[in-house]
């Protein structure tokens, strides 16, 4: 008997003090209704313009978790809040599972998520979407890219400079491990001359000191964003930047999911284009939390149900694919398995696979890796600012990542899921693509050439506006949709003070921004209720 009750102290003390980690779902949130009437009050003016170019809608999902309900879990026994998701309506908690469970307790919580799958007993959620360890001015831009230029070349990214597609305008999310040195790194010197490194936040730390607990991210970060001249080129040197810590490489957590999708709305929200994440999670140091095979159907895991929102709402996702090809979980991890996200393998300089790249296809059968890029020899910039040379899909990615946002730049107007598409079929592999490679490695040319055709269909010309060139130095041009013959031009400088505003018809359908400064612009086009925005770039 004396067996008996002690086993029986012993598991109520186990759940007790055991510590666990877990989702906390919230049943609603306040002030909806005002929130989505005004906008502006939740998510910048670009995020704005980018929504209504897309035609994505603002919903319920962009309104903040309600303060109230995070501080009363705050004051919760026994529990530490870490992180807090807008678009799952949650927040990521520790605590025991006794304290944990009475959270249930609350009016405002539905459900309990736990990182440790065997103890989640609670209501799916409903997850239904539309389908490190190995790295240690001209009108014609004509770089030097040094040790940069097969990276680039392979991809023909080179092409896109070429037709002045540098990432001019477009605005790239980095959600990695530690920027450390970006700001004293001459690698990044034009960046910061340019006020192009917008933001930054350590989502771990809550500080905007980006230093974190690698140099991983200042790597990652040159292969889009950086430029030594003569030495080395990024795949989008002219791009703006937002650089985001969610990552505490000492420790391996399910609370980096929180932290990654936390960086992912904030992105949202400030009207970032394009991610790039190069990084992948599938085993924790606490072996209950790790994901299985079964697990990556992009679409169960937090990560990845994160990322296929972020898509709904409107940018590109790049993602490592991982280095686990030669493991014994060979596949692809989260949230590199997401259906919403852009999944990149690597290739040796010579194009061949790189052993090391984890492979497809997913438990449910879908491509991924999507498409290839360099990552053997893969070329950055350090910490100390020379160059070097790294292995891993982490540096592919980066590369794919800069190129996508250059294609982008050149009709910016045209949704995330059809630049996609447009770099898969460019893929020197489409119509037969293999678990080792997916797609294979894109031509940016023959996308930018489909790009252009794309946008002059008929059907899409019949019920959009277009404009074009973008960039320009002097005349934009405006194409009317079949039905309308007349419209209001309003031009915006980024900091919403309107510029210049004019009747334009289809006749009439040229307007002169020869005069003014060089930068960003928006454009606003609108007829009664039908309106579209865009980004322009005065050269």
């Amino acid at each position: 008997m004396k067996n008996y009750v002690l086993l029986l102290v012993c598991l109520i003390a186990s759940s007790t003090f055991a510590q666990e980690d877990a989702w906390v779902f919230f049943a609603d949130k306040e002030n909806v209704a005002e929130s989505i009437a005004n906008p502006i009050s939740i998510l910048t003016q670009e995020a704005i313009d980018r929504k209504e170019m897309h035609n994505v809608v603002i919903d319920e999902r962009d309104v903040p978790v309600t303060e109230s309900y995070i501080t009363e879990i705050k004051n919760a026994t026994g529990i530490n809040v870490s992180a807090k998701s807008k678009w799952m309506n949650c927040i990521y908690v520790t605590g025991s599972q006794m304290n944990i469970e009475n959270l249930l307790d609350l009016p405002f919580v539905t459900s309990v998520e736990y990182a440790d799958k065997s103890l989640n007993f609670f209501p799916e959620i409903d997850r239904t979407v539309n389908k490190f360890e190995m790295e240690n001015t001209s009108s014609r831009i004509d770089y030097n890219y040094g040790a940069a230029a097969n990276q680039i070349e392979m991809l023909k990214g080179d092409f896109l400079h070429e037709q002045d597609f540098a990432g001019q305008g477009m605005i790239i999310g980095v959600l990695d491990a530690g920027f450390p040195s970006v700001n004293t790194n001459p690698g990044f010197a034009n960046m910061l001359s340019d006020g192009r490194l917008l933001g930054t936040f350590d989502f771990e730390q809550r500080s905007t000191n980006v230093d974190g607990t690698s140099t991983h991210g200042t790597r990652t970060a040159s292969d889009m964003g950086g430029f030594l001249e003569n030495q080395f080129v990024g795949t989008a040197p002219e791009a703006s930047y937002y650089l985001f810590v969610t990552e505490y490489t000492p420790s391996e957590t399910p609370v980096e999911e929180a932290w990654w999708v936390a960086a992912l709305e904030r992105s949202d929200s400030l009207g970032v284009d394009v991610i790039n994440t190069s990084l992948s999670y599938r085993g924790y140091d606490n072996s209950n939390y790790d994901h299985t095979y079964e697990d990556l159907d992009g679409q169960t895991t937090f990560a990845a149900r994160g990322g296929n929102i972020a898509f709904e709402k409107g940018m590109i996702m790049v993602n490592s694919a991982g280095n686990g090809g030669n493991s014994d979980f060979p596949t692809v991890g989260t949230p590199a398995d997401a259906i919403g996200v852009f999944t990149i393998g690597a290739v040796a300089p010579s194009g061949n696979y790189a052993s090391f790249s984890s492979k497809g296809p997913t438990v449910d059968g879908r491509v991924k890796p999507d498409v290839m890029a360099q990552g053997q020899d893969a070329a950055v910039i350090g910490t100390n600012g020379g160059v070097d040379f790294n292995n891993g899909t982490s540096f592919s990615s980066p590369i794919l990542a800069g190129a996508i946002a250059c294609l982008w730049q050149a009709r910016p107007e045209v949704t995330n899921s059809e630049i996609m598409q447009l770099v898969r079929e460019s893929s020197h592999l489409y119509n037969n693509p293999t678990n080792e490679m997916g797609y294979g490695i894109p031509n940016f040319e023959d996308a930018y050439n489909e790009l252009l055709i794309l946008g002059i269909e008929d059907d899409f010309l019949k019920s959009n506006f277009a404009l074009y060139p973008n960039p320009t130095s002097d005349i934009l041009n405006i194409s009317f949709p079949q039905e309308l013959n007349k419209a209001q031009f309003d031009l915006y400088s980024v900091l919403g003070t309107k510029i210049m505003s004019t009747e334009i018809s289809s006749e009439l359908n040229s307007v002169s921004i020869e005069s003014l400064a060089t930068g960003i612009y928006i454009a606003t086009i609108s007829e009664g209720k039908h309106q579209v925005s865009f980004k322009i770039v005065k050269k």
